[in-house]
């Protein structure tokens, strides 16, 4: 079986008709096999490589390309550029909403579609896959000696007490790049008034903006940050093993992403992207319960089950997406996390 895993630099030569920009790319499958199955997804390459190696031992006579790009880049790629995509997994559940509002994705079907509750479908076009918690990334070295918070009560009070141990070492996500960043951070200002005092805190202090969990998590991991608020909490789960952090989930309120997949109206191999949404569906919910059970972006929900603010699937998630409701919130947020 071949695999073909390559930096940005080259990845993006055989697409510089598309203006979306690649992150990374892998092909899987045997040489001799038809047209790939494409899917592009906001995935990284580590966390799904297994799941499309499950599938492939299912259906050896298929090939997969495989890539990654962000949330913003995907809508963009299939809303405005009608890349021909199989298959789109993305952690930003209001796009992947608004793809299907715009009759932008293709209606599925089938008993592993029908099987899933209400709560993690939406118009038999959407399909969520995981639950995943927004969580405290912090460092074990600098909260020495301090207690960890539980809320963000209590975090905006160990900001504002220790401001020169946190200066310069606050990370979160920069909403104006990130889509996933943006629907957590309008779904806590949903939730709670609390999240516009901790981003003026938050600004207060230098905070630092990402565009991605991975990369928040790494300078939690080496020191750059100290604390890093929002980051998915799958891809901190799985950096578990790495003594310099910790995971910490908000017992005042947790906000739970579902990570969905749809199949684009411009698909082209709709035979092949039936089938892996299928397997997909089968795999994430292989335990018959309430928690998917997919491996690699699984995070054990009891632990905070009290807290749990799962987004809901559906028009509601349109809101924030409005022109001018969001222009309006990035402002407010700018003023907030800017301070200039």
């Amino acid at each position: 079986m071949r695999r073909f895993f390559s930096s940005l630099v080259l990845i993006m030569m055989p697409f510089a008709a598309m203006a979306f920009e690649i992150e990374d790319r892998l092909e899987l499958g045997p040489e001799n096999a038809g047209p790939s199955l494409r899917i592009v997804s906001t995935t990284d390459v580590s966390q799904f490589e297994p799941v499309i190696r499950a599938f492939l031992a299912k259906h050896p006579d298929l090939s997969v390309e495989y890539i990654v790009t962000s949330t913003t880049e995907l809508m963009a790629a299939i809303a405005e550029e009608g890349a021909e995509f199989d298959v789109a997994i993305s952690s930003a559940m209001d796009l992947q909403t608004k793809l299907a509002n715009d009759k932008l994705t293709l209606t599925h079907i089938s008993p592993a579609t029908s099987a899933l509750p209400d709560w993690a479908r939406w118009r038999d076009d959407v399909f969520a896959f995981t639950q995943e918690p927004a969580a405290f990334v912090v460092s074990r070295t600098a909260f020495d000696g301090l207690q960890l918070p539980k809320t963000r009560d209590e975090l905006i009070a160990l900001l504002r007490n220790n401001p020169e141990r946190f200066r310069g070492r606050i990370g979160t996500y920069d909403l104006r790049h990130s889509g996933l960043g943006y629907l957590f951070a309008t779904q806590d200002s949903r939730t709670s008034e609390i999240y516009w005092r901790l981003t003026e805190v938050m600004g207060a202090l230098d905070t630092k903006l990402y565009r991605s969990s991975s990369a928040m998590i790494d300078d939690v991991a080496n020191g750059k940050l100290a604390v890093a608020y929002n980051v998915l909490g799958s891809y901190a789960a799985s950096r578990r093993d790495d003594e310099a952090i910790m995971v910490l989930f908000p017992s005042d309120f947790t906000t739970v992403m579902m990570r969905t997949v749809l199949i684009p109206v411009t698909a082209v191999q709709r035979d092949q992207a039936k089938r892996f949404v299928d397997f997909l569906l089968q795999l994430a919910w292989a335990d018959k319960g309430d928690l998917p059970a997919l491996e690699s972006l699984f995070v054990d929900l009891v632990q905070v089950q009290d807290s749990i603010r799962r987004i809901p699937l559906g028009p509601g998630l349109l809101i924030f997406l409005d022109k001018y409701k969001k222009r309006r919130f990035l402002s407010a947020w700018e003023n907030s996390i800017l301070q200039k």
